[in-house]
């Protein structure tokens, strides 16, 4: 299991979570943050530190965002909008710094802009 980070994030990139993080496992989209299935040591940190409420525990991700669970491994295991490739396991996020792509479920949604 790891967590998941919702909706409530897309535009906001408060990047809170990114110093709470030990495991380096929260990557910057260019509208939102992932984190990393693989490199997510679910130790929770990130979770009460995020000010719009946007990470959950995998099994407890609202229903109306459910999509964001696959949509982050997506980030990761697919090819983004605006990228080259597929991100892979990059093993850490400060050495990559912002991507500048986002999945397509991300990239579509509506601007709060």
């Amino acid at each position: 299991m790891t967590y998941v980070i919702a909706e409530p994030c897309i535009d906001v990139l408060d990047r809170s979570c990114l110093e709470e993080c030990p495991a380096d496992c929260i990557y910057e989209g260019a509208r939102a943050l992932y984190i990393h299935p693989d490199e997510c040591v679910d130790c929770g940190a990130c979770e009460p530190v995020c000010p719009v409420e946007a990470i959950y525990y995998e099994d407890d991700v609202p229903e109306e965002w459910a999509a964001f669970t696959d949509d982050n491994v997506r980030f990761f295991t697919d090819r983004l909008l605006g990228a080259v490739t597929a991100l892979g396991s990059p093993g850490g996020a400060a050495k990559l710094g912002a991507v500048g792509a986002d999945t397509p479920l991300v990239a579509g949604h509506p601007s709060r802009g």
